[in-house]
């Protein structure tokens, strides 16, 4: 049996190998997951919203360290908003957050061990925010965190990327 992303994506027994199997991956991260838009106004100012599927899921890294996962990202004015699918058995070993982010968990299980030696699990209806940019590594090497999946369904994730940590390094320090 052939996994999607080496492994990490489950997918359907494949007879065919190469472009054929990463297309079919592509398709099945595609088709899995959509979001809902409100369009806020037509021209005669009534609202509506569209059921829209992201179609840009691309197999990378988030940050250097952090092993590669479906990422869907939308380019908005004012932050980077992107929706990552972790796969069955994901792991980012060590790694800092690419940028200040919030990190809402929209289906499954993940993960995050910080360098203090904590160990955190979260699934929906949980939020987290990433601000462990500029660590130093310690003894053992390690910087940032390092997270994956827990339990046997993928972690789908939105993630929003800020320019600027609104905390500054304060724990709590969100009201």
């Amino acid at each position: 049996m052939r996994h999607c992303g080496s492994g990490l994506l489950s997918a359907s027994p494949l007879r065919n190998t190469g472009d054929f199997h990463a297309a079919r991956c592509r398709l099945r991260a595609r088709q899995a997951y959509h979001v809902l838009l409100a369009r806020l106004t037509d021209e005669n100012g009534v609202s509506h919203q569209n059921r829209c599927e992201l179609s840009a899921f691309k197999l990378q890294s988030i940050s250097e360290g952090a092993a590669p996962s479906w990422i869907d990202k939308q380019n908005t004015p004012g932050a980077t908003v992107l929706v990552v699918v972790q796969p069955v058995g994901w792991v980012g070993e060590w790694h800092e957050n690419p940028k200040p982010q919030w990190i809402v968990p929209l289906s499954g299980r993940w993960f995050v061990e910080t360098m203090d030696g904590k160990r955190v699990e979260m699934g929906p209806g949980e939020v987290s925010f990433g601000g462990d940019q500029n660590t130093k590594p310690d003894a053992q090497g390690r910087k940032g965190h390092r997270s994956g999946t827990v339990g046997n369904q993928p972690s789908v994730n939105l993630i929003v990327q800020l320019e600027k940590d609104p905390a500054a390094g304060q724990p709590c320090g969100f009201k």
